[in-house]
């Protein structure tokens, strides 16, 4: 059985262009209708109730997100597309979304659409879309909550509870502040890129720490981090100078 595909993009060619490309190269994807502003994508979405909508993040109109606020049941899948790393992509990250890059590599396409295919956890995947629309209401430097991929499935956190995350090979544990600690099947560059601006410092190779979190800092024995939770966290040492810089600015 087919999934049934809305477009949503206000230039005409990426519109057509992104057809061909899933008329071509993915299977169980039919694209019944195309959309090029705010108020027709509302339209066309509530009209042909697809299966899945590929969403462009800027409008001429206004926002993907526009869209996604003014429909009230969120049962479709989204995939977003975009021309930018901006602010918005940290966004749809922290929600662990799917979104694609412009102009849209083809393999990328077909692993989106193949993850779409699986059939998901719906109260689950609405938590991520909600998620998402949190996130965009916060300023636009902070985000609230990020969506963590686990082997069991996602867990939704507040970025303010979490107190470091540690390198585990190829996995990252989120240390939190309930004493609560998830392993996520993602490397720790994955999430420091992600909470750079969320007051977070990459300290060693091993460690990604909550600058709010530092309980205090001791020189002695090559120089270590104690976190809130009593934990302590190695420092590199061509990270020292960086972290008393950050600290004293904090403070300041």
């Amino acid at each position: 059985m087919s999934l049934r595909a809305v477009i949503v993009e206000d230039e005409k060619h990426s519109r057509e262009t992104l057809k061909s490309l899933l008329e071509e190269f993915c299977e169980g994807i039919k694209v019944i209708a195309m959309a090029g502003s705010v108020n027709e994508a509302v339209k066309t979405i509530k009209s042909e109730q697809p299966d899945i909508i590929f969403l462009d993040i800027e409008l001429q109109t206004g926002t993907g997100f526009d869209v996604l606020e003014k429909i009230s049941h969120l049962n479709f899948e989204v995939i977003f597309t975009t021309a930018f790393e901006q602010y918005a992509i940290k966004a749809v990250k922290f929600s662990s979304l799917d979104y694609l890059l412009k102009p849209i590599d083809i393999e990328e396409l077909q692993l989106a659409v193949q993850k779409a295919q699986t059939k998901k956890n719906q109260e689950v995947y609405k938590k991520q879309l909600e998620t998402l629309m949190l996130n965009l209401k916060q300023q636009k430097s902070k985000l609230n909550k990020i969506c963590l991929a686990t082997s069991e499935g996602f867990e939704f956190v507040e970025v303010n509870t979490i107190i470091y995350c540690k390198a585990e090979g190829s996995y990252t544990v989120f240390v939190l502040n309930n004493s609560e600690q998830i392993l996520v099947s993602k490397n720790l560059k994955e999430y420091e890129n992600l909470l750079l601006e969320q007051d977070f410092m990459r300290v060693h190779n091993s460690f990604l720490i909550n600058l709010k979190e530092v309980k205090k800092y001791i020189k002695s024995d090559g120089g270590y981090i104690l976190m809130s939770n009593n934990d302590t966290v190695s420092i590199s040492r061509s990270k020292k100078e960086d972290f008393i810089q950050v600290m004293s600015a904090l403070i300041t």
